[in-house]
Protein backbone atom coordinates (compact mmCIF):
# COMPACT_ATOMS: atom_id res chain seq x y z
CA UNK A 1 0.00 0.00 0.00
CA UNK A 2 1.29 3.57 -1.03
CA UNK A 3 0.08 6.66 0.50
CA UNK A 4 1.11 10.15 -0.87
CA UNK A 5 0.77 12.90 1.24
CA UNK A 6 0.35 16.41 0.48
CA UNK A 7 2.53 19.26 3.08
CA UNK A 8 2.82 22.43 3.51
CA UNK A 9 5.75 24.06 1.77
CA UNK A 10 6.90 25.22 5.10
CA UNK A 11 5.92 24.00 7.93
CA UNK A 12 5.53 20.60 6.50
CA UNK A 13 2.48 19.63 8.39
CA UNK A 14 -0.39 17.50 6.21
CA UNK A 15 -2.20 18.70 4.34
CA UNK A 16 -4.46 16.17 2.33
CA UNK A 17 -3.44 12.33 1.53
CA UNK A 18 -4.35 9.66 -0.52
CA UNK A 19 -3.97 6.15 -0.34
CA UNK A 20 -3.46 3.43 -3.12
CA UNK A 21 -3.66 -0.36 -2.64
CA UNK A 22 -3.14 -2.43 -6.00
CA UNK A 23 -2.82 0.64 -8.38
CA UNK A 24 0.42 -0.42 -10.65
CA UNK A 25 0.06 3.30 -12.15
CA UNK A 26 0.01 7.04 -10.43
CA UNK A 27 -0.70 10.00 -12.01
CA UNK A 28 -0.11 13.48 -10.80
CA UNK A 29 -0.78 16.76 -12.39
CA UNK A 30 -3.46 19.49 -12.65
CA UNK A 31 -5.33 17.75 -15.59
CA UNK A 32 -9.04 16.02 -13.85
CA UNK A 33 -8.04 12.56 -15.41
CA UNK A 34 -5.11 12.29 -12.86
CA UNK A 35 -5.45 10.18 -10.06
CA UNK A 36 -3.73 12.85 -7.54
CA UNK A 37 -5.16 16.61 -8.60
CA UNK A 38 -3.06 19.54 -8.05
CA UNK A 39 -4.27 22.65 -8.43
CA UNK A 40 -1.04 24.63 -8.90
CA UNK A 41 -0.04 27.51 -11.47
CA UNK A 42 3.39 25.43 -11.09
CA UNK A 43 1.95 22.32 -11.84
CA UNK A 44 1.49 20.96 -15.45
CA UNK A 45 -1.79 18.91 -16.58
CA UNK A 46 0.15 15.91 -16.22
CA UNK A 47 2.91 16.54 -14.63
CA UNK A 48 4.57 13.17 -13.71
CA UNK A 49 3.93 9.57 -13.30
CA UNK A 50 4.98 7.07 -10.48
CA UNK A 51 4.84 3.23 -11.71
CA UNK A 52 5.04 -0.05 -9.83
CA UNK A 53 8.40 -1.56 -10.42
CA UNK A 54 8.14 -5.83 -10.09
CA UNK A 55 9.85 -6.48 -7.23
CA UNK A 56 10.09 -10.18 -7.79
CA UNK A 57 12.44 -8.84 -10.39
CA UNK A 58 14.59 -7.37 -8.19
CA UNK A 59 17.07 -7.94 -5.37
CA UNK A 60 15.73 -7.89 -1.57
CA UNK A 61 17.50 -4.98 -0.50
CA UNK A 62 16.09 -2.90 -3.38
CA UNK A 63 12.46 -4.22 -3.40
CA UNK A 64 12.82 -3.12 0.68
CA UNK A 65 14.20 0.48 -0.26
CA UNK A 66 13.04 1.23 -3.77
CA UNK A 67 9.74 -0.05 -5.26
CA UNK A 68 8.19 3.08 -7.49
CA UNK A 69 9.50 3.98 -10.89
CA UNK A 70 9.08 8.35 -11.30
CA UNK A 71 9.01 9.50 -14.95
CA UNK A 72 8.70 13.17 -15.32
CA UNK A 73 6.50 14.77 -18.13
CA UNK A 74 6.92 18.72 -17.30
CA UNK A 75 9.30 20.89 -18.34
CA UNK A 76 8.71 22.65 -14.91
CA UNK A 77 10.60 19.50 -13.62
CA UNK A 78 10.30 17.37 -10.84
CA UNK A 79 12.47 17.20 -7.49
CA UNK A 80 13.16 13.93 -5.44
CA UNK A 81 14.49 15.08 -1.98
CA UNK A 82 15.65 18.34 -3.26
CA UNK A 83 17.52 16.76 -6.59
CA UNK A 84 15.83 17.31 -10.42
CA UNK A 85 14.92 14.12 -12.07
CA UNK A 86 13.97 13.12 -14.82
CA UNK A 87 12.98 9.46 -14.20
CA UNK A 88 14.21 6.82 -11.73
CA UNK A 89 13.75 4.67 -8.86
CA UNK A 90 12.61 6.51 -5.51
CA UNK A 91 12.21 4.91 -2.47
CA UNK A 92 10.15 5.24 0.87
CA UNK A 93 9.61 8.69 2.64
CA UNK A 94 10.92 10.27 -0.58
CA UNK A 95 10.19 13.74 -0.78
CA UNK A 96 8.52 14.87 -4.51
CA UNK A 97 8.55 18.35 -5.35
CA UNK A 98 5.93 19.45 -8.42
CA UNK A 99 8.32 22.50 -10.09
CA UNK A 100 10.64 24.69 -7.89
CA UNK A 101 8.98 26.12 -5.13
CA UNK A 102 5.90 24.07 -6.34
CA UNK A 103 3.72 21.49 -4.35
CA UNK A 104 5.62 18.77 -2.09
CA UNK A 105 4.59 15.63 -1.78
CA UNK A 106 5.73 12.48 0.62
CA UNK A 107 5.78 9.13 -0.24
CA UNK A 108 5.02 6.45 2.36
CA UNK A 109 5.43 2.39 1.34
CA UNK A 110 3.20 1.05 3.96
CA UNK A 111 2.44 -2.88 3.52
CA UNK A 112 5.33 -4.52 1.79
CA UNK A 113 4.93 -7.79 0.20
CA UNK A 114 5.92 -10.67 2.73
CA UNK A 115 5.49 -8.85 5.57
CA UNK A 116 4.87 -10.44 9.13
CA UNK A 117 3.33 -7.86 10.35
CA UNK A 118 -0.41 -8.90 11.50
CA UNK A 119 -1.43 -5.05 12.02
CA UNK A 120 -2.32 -3.11 8.91
CA UNK A 121 -2.68 0.37 9.09
CA UNK A 122 -5.80 2.02 8.55
CA UNK A 123 -6.81 3.37 5.13
CA UNK A 124 -6.51 7.31 4.70
CA UNK A 125 -9.97 8.65 3.36
CA UNK A 126 -9.12 11.09 0.43
CA UNK A 127 -8.85 13.77 1.52
CA UNK A 128 -9.11 13.57 5.00
CA UNK A 129 -6.32 14.35 7.32
CA UNK A 130 -4.70 12.88 9.77
CA UNK A 131 -5.46 8.88 9.63
CA UNK A 132 -8.18 8.55 11.53
CA UNK A 133 -7.96 7.11 14.85
CA UNK A 134 -9.42 3.46 15.29
CA UNK A 135 -12.18 2.85 17.71
CA UNK A 136 -11.06 0.70 20.76
CA UNK A 137 -11.45 -3.27 19.63
CA UNK A 138 -11.37 -6.33 21.71
CA UNK A 139 -7.69 -7.00 19.89
CA UNK A 140 -6.49 -3.82 21.29
CA UNK A 141 -8.24 -2.50 24.59
CA UNK A 142 -7.69 1.13 26.13
CA UNK A 143 -5.53 -0.03 28.24
CA UNK A 144 -2.74 -1.29 25.96
CA UNK A 145 -2.43 2.44 24.13
CA UNK A 146 -0.38 2.30 20.55
CA UNK A 147 3.18 2.21 21.17
CA UNK A 148 3.43 4.51 17.92
CA UNK A 149 6.28 1.73 16.77
CA UNK A 150 7.50 2.16 13.15
CA UNK A 151 6.44 5.98 12.32
CA UNK A 152 9.02 7.74 9.91
CA UNK A 153 10.66 10.40 12.22
CA UNK A 154 9.11 13.49 10.39
CA UNK A 155 5.41 11.82 10.99
CA UNK A 156 3.26 14.32 13.78
CA UNK A 157 0.51 11.21 13.87
CA UNK A 158 0.78 7.79 13.73
CA UNK A 159 0.23 5.56 10.52
CA UNK A 160 -1.27 2.99 13.37
CA UNK A 161 -3.67 4.38 15.56
CA UNK A 162 -3.91 8.31 14.23
CA UNK A 163 -3.18 9.83 17.32
CA UNK A 164 -0.07 12.34 17.48
CA UNK A 165 3.12 11.01 18.01
CA UNK A 166 4.95 13.10 20.37
CA UNK A 167 2.92 15.98 22.40
CA UNK A 168 5.30 18.61 23.62
CA UNK A 169 2.81 19.90 26.69
CA UNK A 170 -0.98 20.26 26.86
CA UNK A 171 -2.26 23.89 27.65
CA UNK A 172 -5.90 23.28 29.14
CA UNK A 173 -7.23 20.96 26.39
CA UNK A 174 -4.69 21.55 23.97
CA UNK A 175 -1.94 19.08 22.50
CA UNK A 176 0.81 21.21 21.23
CA UNK A 177 2.50 19.15 18.33
CA UNK A 178 5.01 21.86 17.25
CA UNK A 179 5.38 25.71 17.08
CA UNK A 180 5.07 27.51 13.88
CA UNK A 181 6.09 30.75 14.91
CA UNK A 182 7.48 33.12 17.27
CA UNK A 183 7.20 37.06 17.34
CA UNK A 184 6.44 40.25 18.56
CA UNK A 185 3.26 39.49 19.77
CA UNK A 186 3.95 35.96 21.00
CA UNK A 187 4.18 32.43 20.09
CA UNK A 188 1.81 29.92 17.59
CA UNK A 189 1.27 26.01 17.90
CA UNK A 190 0.08 23.83 16.34
CA UNK A 191 -2.40 21.97 18.27
CA UNK A 192 -4.55 18.84 18.80
CA UNK A 193 -7.73 19.17 20.24
CA UNK A 194 -8.48 15.67 21.36
CA UNK A 195 -11.92 16.02 22.45
CA UNK A 196 -13.11 17.39 19.11
CA UNK A 197 -14.76 14.24 17.31
CA UNK A 198 -11.90 12.11 17.34
CA UNK A 199 -14.18 9.43 15.05
CA UNK A 200 -15.61 12.02 12.91
CA UNK A 201 -15.65 12.31 9.36
CA UNK A 202 -14.15 15.44 9.79
CA UNK A 203 -10.84 15.05 11.57
CA UNK A 204 -9.21 17.90 10.58
CA UNK A 205 -10.59 20.16 12.52
CA UNK A 206 -9.29 18.52 15.45
CA UNK A 207 -5.74 20.03 13.98
CA UNK A 208 -5.87 24.28 15.21
CA UNK A 209 -3.88 26.89 16.05
CA UNK A 210 -3.31 28.01 19.18
CA UNK A 211 -1.84 31.71 19.68
CA UNK A 212 -0.04 32.69 23.08
CA UNK A 213 0.19 36.65 24.08
CA UNK A 214 3.97 36.42 25.50
CA UNK A 215 4.46 38.04 29.25
CA UNK A 216 6.05 41.53 27.92
CA UNK A 217 3.24 42.01 25.32
CA UNK A 218 0.67 41.58 28.10
CA UNK A 219 2.11 44.71 29.97
CA UNK A 220 0.76 46.60 27.23
CA UNK A 221 -3.07 47.78 27.42
CA UNK A 222 -2.78 48.55 23.31
CA UNK A 223 -1.19 45.30 22.49
CA UNK A 224 -4.11 43.71 25.06
CA UNK A 225 -6.45 45.52 23.28
CA UNK A 226 -6.08 44.42 19.94
CA UNK A 227 -5.13 40.66 20.77
CA UNK A 228 -8.69 40.99 22.66
CA UNK A 229 -10.34 42.32 19.34
CA UNK A 230 -9.17 39.79 16.96
CA UNK A 231 -10.85 37.39 19.21
CA UNK A 232 -14.35 39.07 19.50
CA UNK A 233 -14.25 39.77 16.15
CA UNK A 234 -13.31 36.59 14.66
CA UNK A 235 -16.20 34.64 16.90
CA UNK A 236 -18.87 36.91 15.16
CA UNK A 237 -17.38 36.26 11.65
CA UNK A 238 -18.56 33.28 9.36
CA UNK A 239 -16.63 33.69 5.51
CA UNK A 240 -14.56 30.49 4.14
CA UNK A 241 -11.81 33.70 3.62
CA UNK A 242 -11.55 34.55 7.07
CA UNK A 243 -10.11 32.65 9.65
CA UNK A 244 -12.66 30.27 11.73
CA UNK A 245 -12.57 31.27 15.45
CA UNK A 246 -12.82 28.20 17.94
CA UNK A 247 -11.80 29.45 21.60
CA UNK A 248 -10.67 32.51 23.56
CA UNK A 249 -9.46 31.81 26.93
CA UNK A 250 -6.92 33.38 29.91
CA UNK A 251 -4.51 30.45 31.14
CA UNK A 252 -1.82 30.65 33.80
CA UNK A 253 -2.01 34.84 33.24
CA UNK A 254 -1.62 34.37 29.19
CA UNK A 255 -4.04 34.96 26.71
CA UNK A 256 -4.78 32.47 23.71
CA UNK A 257 -6.61 32.56 20.65
CA UNK A 258 -7.51 29.27 18.56
CA UNK A 259 -8.19 29.33 15.26
CA UNK A 260 -8.19 27.20 12.12
CA UNK A 261 -5.31 25.85 10.59
CA UNK A 262 -4.68 27.16 7.61
CA UNK A 263 -2.05 26.01 5.19
CA UNK A 264 -0.80 28.64 2.46
CA UNK A 265 1.84 31.65 2.07
CA UNK A 266 1.15 35.73 2.43
CA UNK A 267 1.08 37.17 -1.03
CA UNK A 268 4.48 39.37 0.22
CA UNK A 269 6.44 36.17 1.35
CA UNK A 270 5.32 34.62 -1.92
CA UNK A 271 6.03 37.58 -4.00
CA UNK A 272 9.54 37.97 -1.95
CA UNK A 273 10.20 34.11 -2.80
CA UNK A 274 8.67 33.40 -6.38
CA UNK A 275 8.72 36.26 -8.09
CA UNK A 276 5.44 38.33 -9.49
CA UNK A 277 2.88 36.96 -11.23
CA UNK A 278 1.01 37.73 -14.47
CA UNK A 279 -2.10 39.83 -14.57
CA UNK A 280 -4.92 37.24 -14.59
CA UNK A 281 -3.55 35.60 -11.26
CA UNK A 282 -3.43 39.47 -9.65
CA UNK A 283 -6.72 40.35 -10.56
CA UNK A 284 -8.22 36.91 -9.46
CA UNK A 285 -6.70 37.15 -5.64
CA UNK A 286 -7.76 40.90 -5.56
CA UNK A 287 -11.31 39.78 -6.49
CA UNK A 288 -11.54 37.51 -3.62
CA UNK A 289 -10.43 39.87 -1.66
CA UNK A 290 -13.41 42.24 -2.17
CA UNK A 291 -15.47 39.46 -1.97
CA UNK A 292 -13.90 39.21 1.77
CA UNK A 293 -14.42 43.17 2.40
CA UNK A 294 -18.09 43.13 0.72
CA UNK A 295 -18.31 40.05 3.19
CA UNK A 296 -17.07 42.30 6.28
CA UNK A 297 -18.28 46.21 4.85
CA UNK A 298 -22.05 44.76 4.71
CA UNK A 299 -22.07 42.69 7.80
CA UNK A 300 -24.54 43.45 10.65
CA UNK A 301 -21.68 45.58 12.31
CA UNK A 302 -20.19 46.74 9.64
CA UNK A 303 -16.31 46.39 10.05
CA UNK A 304 -13.43 48.35 8.51
CA UNK A 305 -10.36 45.95 8.27
CA UNK A 306 -7.42 48.98 8.56
CA UNK A 307 -4.73 46.81 7.18
CA UNK A 308 -5.13 45.45 3.77
CA UNK A 309 -1.91 44.27 2.79
CA UNK A 310 0.10 42.04 0.81
CA UNK A 311 1.34 40.55 4.08
CA UNK A 312 -2.00 40.14 5.26
CA UNK A 313 -3.29 38.00 2.32
CA UNK A 314 -3.01 34.41 2.23
CA UNK A 315 -3.13 32.13 -0.71
CA UNK A 316 -4.39 28.64 0.44
CA UNK A 317 -1.80 26.14 -0.93
CA UNK A 318 -4.92 23.74 -2.20
CA UNK A 319 -7.65 25.73 -3.28
CA UNK A 320 -5.49 28.84 -4.22
CA UNK A 321 -7.70 31.05 -2.62
CA UNK A 322 -7.34 34.16 -0.51
CA UNK A 323 -8.03 34.57 3.18
CA UNK A 324 -7.68 37.89 4.87
CA UNK A 325 -5.25 37.96 8.60
CA UNK A 326 -4.51 39.87 11.43
CA UNK A 327 -8.53 41.46 12.53
CA UNK A 328 -6.52 43.45 15.54
CA UNK A 329 -7.28 46.50 13.96
CA UNK A 330 -10.76 46.30 12.53
CA UNK A 331 -12.99 49.19 13.16
CA UNK A 332 -16.83 49.17 13.51
CA UNK A 333 -17.79 51.76 10.63
CA UNK A 334 -19.35 54.78 12.62
CA UNK A 335 -17.52 54.27 15.87
CA UNK A 336 -14.80 56.91 16.32
CA UNK A 337 -11.29 55.81 15.97
CA UNK A 338 -8.40 58.39 16.68
CA UNK A 339 -5.93 55.82 16.63
CA UNK A 340 -3.90 55.74 13.08
CA UNK A 341 -3.32 52.36 11.53
CA UNK A 342 -2.00 51.08 8.72
CA UNK A 343 1.08 50.40 6.36
CA UNK A 344 3.08 52.67 4.65
CA UNK A 345 2.17 52.47 0.80
CA UNK A 346 -1.33 50.76 1.53
CA UNK A 347 -3.18 53.06 3.66
CA UNK A 348 -5.69 55.58 2.09
CA UNK A 349 -4.90 59.19 3.43
CA UNK A 350 -7.93 59.36 5.37
CA UNK A 351 -7.02 56.27 7.41
CA UNK A 352 -3.23 57.54 8.27
CA UNK A 353 -5.28 60.74 9.65
CA UNK A 354 -7.09 58.78 11.88
CA UNK A 355 -10.86 58.47 9.84
CA UNK A 356 -10.78 55.36 7.97
CA UNK A 357 -13.95 54.37 6.12
CA UNK A 358 -15.02 51.35 4.28
CA UNK A 359 -13.25 52.77 0.73
CA UNK A 360 -10.15 53.21 3.04
CA UNK A 361 -10.08 49.18 2.45
CA UNK A 362 -10.74 49.54 -1.06
CA UNK A 363 -8.18 51.92 -1.28
CA UNK A 364 -5.40 49.25 -0.46
CA UNK A 365 -6.04 47.06 -3.07
CA UNK A 366 -4.73 49.67 -5.61
CA UNK A 367 -0.79 49.89 -3.81
CA UNK A 368 -1.79 45.72 -3.37
CA UNK A 369 -1.84 45.06 -7.40
CA UNK A 370 1.02 46.96 -7.73
CA UNK A 371 3.59 45.12 -5.16
CA UNK A 372 2.19 41.71 -6.53
CA UNK A 373 2.75 42.86 -10.45
CA UNK A 374 6.08 44.14 -10.15
CA UNK A 375 7.75 43.56 -6.66
CA UNK A 376 8.09 46.97 -6.09
CA UNK A 377 6.93 48.54 -2.82
CA UNK A 378 3.97 51.05 -3.47
CA UNK A 379 5.41 53.85 -1.37
CA UNK A 380 8.71 54.43 -3.91
CA UNK A 381 5.88 54.78 -6.65
CA UNK A 382 4.08 57.58 -5.02
CA UNK A 383 4.97 60.59 -6.46
CA UNK A 384 3.98 63.98 -6.50
CA UNK A 385 2.21 64.93 -9.89
CA UNK A 386 0.18 67.47 -11.80
CA UNK A 387 -2.88 65.81 -10.16
CA UNK A 388 -1.08 65.71 -6.55
CA UNK A 389 0.60 62.90 -5.12
CA UNK A 390 -0.40 59.56 -7.23
CA UNK A 391 1.10 56.31 -8.16
CA UNK A 392 3.58 56.79 -11.15
CA UNK A 393 3.31 53.42 -13.02
CA UNK A 394 5.54 54.45 -16.45
CA UNK A 395 7.67 51.82 -17.40
CA UNK A 396 5.78 49.06 -15.85
CA UNK A 397 4.46 47.86 -18.88
CA UNK A 398 2.66 44.23 -17.02
CA UNK A 399 0.23 47.02 -16.05
CA UNK A 400 -2.42 47.12 -18.98
CA UNK A 401 -3.89 50.82 -19.59
CA UNK A 402 -7.30 49.34 -18.41
CA UNK A 403 -5.71 48.47 -14.78
CA UNK A 404 -3.86 51.47 -14.60
CA UNK A 405 -6.91 53.20 -14.95
CA UNK A 406 -8.81 50.34 -12.05
CA UNK A 407 -5.54 51.01 -9.86
CA UNK A 408 -6.01 55.27 -10.49
CA UNK A 409 -9.47 55.63 -9.65
CA UNK A 410 -9.35 53.37 -6.19
CA UNK A 411 -6.17 55.23 -4.94
CA UNK A 412 -8.15 58.67 -5.79
CA UNK A 413 -6.67 61.47 -2.43
CA UNK A 414 -10.47 61.25 -1.86
CA UNK A 415 -12.64 58.57 -0.85
CA UNK A 416 -16.10 59.79 -2.55
CA UNK A 417 -13.92 59.83 -5.75
CA UNK A 418 -13.02 55.95 -5.53
CA UNK A 419 -15.29 53.26 -6.37
CA UNK A 420 -17.61 53.06 -3.89
CA UNK A 421 -18.21 49.17 -3.25
CA UNK A 422 -16.11 46.26 -2.95
CA UNK A 423 -18.34 44.50 -5.58
CA UNK A 424 -18.29 47.56 -7.72
CA UNK A 425 -14.50 47.39 -7.49
CA UNK A 426 -14.94 43.78 -8.23
CA UNK A 427 -16.53 44.24 -11.56
CA UNK A 428 -14.21 47.27 -12.84
CA UNK A 429 -11.06 44.41 -11.98
CA UNK A 430 -13.10 41.78 -13.55
CA UNK A 431 -13.72 43.97 -17.29
CA UNK A 432 -9.77 44.05 -17.22
CA UNK A 433 -9.31 39.98 -17.69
Amino acid sequence: MVILTLLHPQHRTPLKQWCFQREPLIRIGRAPDNHIILDDLLVSRHHLDLRAVDVSAANASSARNASWHLVNHSTNGTYVNGAVMSQGLISENALLQLAQGGPLLKLQILAATGSTSTQQPPIAKTPQLPTLPKAPSSRQPQSQPCAHNGNPPANLFCIHCGLPVKVEKTIRQYQVLRVLGKGGMGTTYLVWHPTASPFSEQPQNALRVLKEMNADMAKIPKAQELFEREASTLKTLDHPGIPKFYDFFVEAGKKYLVMALLHGQDLEKRIRQHGTVPAQQAIAWMMQTCDILDYLHNHRTPIIHRDIKPGNLLVQAVSNQITVLDFGAVKAVGIPSGTRIGAEGYAAPEQAQGRPVTQSDLYAIGPSLIFIMTGENPSRLYKKSSRGYRFMLDGYPEIAPPLRQVIDRVTEPRASDRYQTAKELSQALSNCL
